[in-house]
């Protein structure tokens, strides 16, 4: 079963850090991009950050300049580290991951989602 754990949300004060980790486990073939989403209560889904296969990364602007993506290929992971935390940054993090994969019927092309971890900017 392919699936997505994320770690290393929690409580954090303005202006600290956190680093965020997303691995990807099963029968993957390839991953093609990997992104983070966050979503506040009452506030739709948001893409934070994506980073494609070859390494190349987009921002979201509230994060740009704060928060860096990046991927381990060989480890099938990704991170997002987050510095200068504002309270404005509370919110469930999702990690994505759009990957081909073995399926009993053969390979198939789809976006995953892991669980979510909550991140707490507070004082």
């Amino acid at each position: 079963q392919v699936q997505l754990v994320e770690s290393g949300g929690g409580l954090v004060q303005p202006g600290g850090s956190l680093r965020l980790a997303c691995t990807a486990s099963g029968r993957i073939f390839s991953i093609n991009a990997m992104a983070w989403y966050r979503q506040a209560p009452g506030s739709q889904r948001e893409l934070v950050a994506d980073i494609r296969s070859g390494g190349s990364a987009n921002y979201a602007d509230s994060v740009k300049g704060r928060f860096t993506i990046s991927r381990d290929n060989a480890k099938n992971t990704v991170s997002l580290q987050m510095n200068s935390l504002k309270p404005e940054d509370t919110a469930v993090y999702y990690c994505y991951a759009d990957m081909t994969t073995a399926q009993p019927m053969g390979v198939e092309r789809e976006g995953y989602w892991g669980q979510g971890t909550q991140v707490t900017v507070s004082s």
